[in-house]
């Protein structure tokens, strides 16, 4: 099916003054777009341009110093590109659950002028797909006044939401790019102690939450006897296709979207990409599906599997923030902590080291001052680290803090001691002598 392409320099000649600009997400960030937006920035041709996006990938200049007064960043969660301009203050950050991030646009909250696209080519009947990242990105397609797309042909052809006509684009661009790719690097033996905690945890036949990183791959590398499991996401990466292979992952007793892996957003491998290229077992979708929490509820045996930087002893969780210092942001974490925690056998699971790199306690007695709690006490339910596995669940602030110690580094264990007796007082020592 054809279509009339122009530049990106003439694509972008839409943009003025005031307008909101939604970016695709990810893998597929449309770099091309945002080069020619950013020329026309450089050249003073606009002020008060507002950059709206999820997680974007790879290099961006709209947030460096000398863009300010013409770029407004609004990111819906902080990436490694922009977490140096974000703690700056050049680069900015709307706290919002990752389920409500199409509602803001839907709902006009925040009107979108142009949204700016990663998009395959269409296909013989004029369909087009967003591949590898549907997250809020189809909202934008749906509000936006002013749709362009860049065109690229590496960009899979991924079902579900994903799916659109290319006639709710308006302009055209040509791009053959490569799209950004994520390597699953080694895993550590921090890793590897996590994965076997928390994969004693699952059982057959549960339906996976999980990102990306080491720990998500070391549960997953840990699976490998495990039978019938689906997978209901924000996104999923590499660590999930030998399970695939090997049929462990099936959807065979998923309750909805039964034999489908369903996810928002992807990134990894090539190979990751080339998986879901045309492949209906992939179902790409709005994250107002994903992350609903009265869709999520609907698979039984919901295990939900998602980490943080800190923890309190009172079972207060730190994850997108390092005291003041903005970090990530809220993402999907509470989406699918609450939907598990509805699901019939349901495991809402937080799993981190007990320490940082440089052997700090990741456990608190207090979080840092200014910290963002994500998941509330009363959200919590398993807690993992690689010295074991606690469940806060119905747990009094005692019970929980004995129970979150136990997990901790040993170096810190006395510390944390100390600090839950001085604020429970002699109590939190009492043994029963009639017990």
């Amino acid at each position: 099916m054809s279509y009339k392409a122009i530049s990106a320099e003439e694509a972008v000649k839409v943009i003025k003054t005031g307008d909101r600009i939604h970016l695709s997400s990810v893998a597929v960030t449309p770099h091309k777009l945002i080069k020619a937006m950013v020329d026309r920035g450089r050249n003073k041709e606009f002020y008060d341009v507002k950059i709206q996006h999820i997680h974007i990938e790879d290099k961006v200049d709209f947030a460096d110093p000398e863009f300010e007064g013409v770029f407004v960043s609004e990111q819906f969660f902080v990436g490694g590109n922009l977490r140096k301009q974000t703690q700056a203050g050049y680069a900015d950050y709307i706290p919002v659950f990752l389920s409500e991030t199409q509602k803001l646009m839907r709902e006009g909250v925040l009107k979108v002028n142009v949204a700016m696209i990663m998009c395959s080519t269409p296909d013989k009947h004029g369909f087009v797909s967003l591949g590898t990242s549907v997250d809020a990105t189809r909202a934008a397609v749906e509000c936006a006044d002013i749709v362009i797309a860049a065109v690229n042909p590496n960009v899979p052809r991924a079902w579900g939401d994903a799916i659109f006509h290319k006639d709710e684009i308006d302009y055209f661009v040509e791009d053959n790019s490569p799209l950004y790719t994520h390597d699953m690097g080694n895993l550590t033996d921090m890793d590897i102690a996590i994965g076997k905690n928390v994969a004693e945890l699952i059982e057959d036949g549960a339906c996976l939450q999980m990102g990306i990183g080491g720990i998500p791959n070391a549960v997953l590398a840990q699976l490998g006897n495990h039978k019938d499991l689906g997978v209901h996401t924000e996104m999923f990466a590499d660590g999930i296709l030998p399970l695939v292979e090997k049929g462990i992952v099936n959807g065979k007793r998923k309750q909805i979207d039964q034999g489908k892996m369903v996810a928002s957003f992807l990134m990894g491998s090539q190979e990751l990409y080339d998986f879901i290229d045309d492949n209906p077992m992939v179902a790409m979708m709005d994250v107002r599906h994903t992350n609903s929490v009265n869709v999520i509820r609907q698979n039984d045996k919901v295990t939900a599997i998602n980490s943080a930087l800190a923890i309190d002893i009172t079972g207060q969780v730190c994850a997108d923030s390092i005291g003041t210092t903005h970090y990530s942001g809220v993402g999907g974490q509470i989406d699918f902590i609450r939907g598990a925690g509805y699901s019939n056998g349901g495991l809402p699971i937080i799993a981190m080291p007990s320490v940082t790199a440089k052997g700090l306690s990741k456990i608190a007695p207090t979080l840092l001052e200014g910290s963002g709690v994500v998941t509330t006490r009363a959200n919590m339910h398993w807690f993992v680290t690689e010295h074991g596995a606690v469940n806060l669940y119905g747990k009094t602030m005692q019970e929980r803090a004995k129970l979150i110690i136990s997990v901790a580094h040993p170096d810190h264990q006395e510390m944390l001691d100390k600090a839950a007796f001085d604020r429970f007082g002699s109590h939190f020592h009492y043994v029963n002598p009639n017990i």
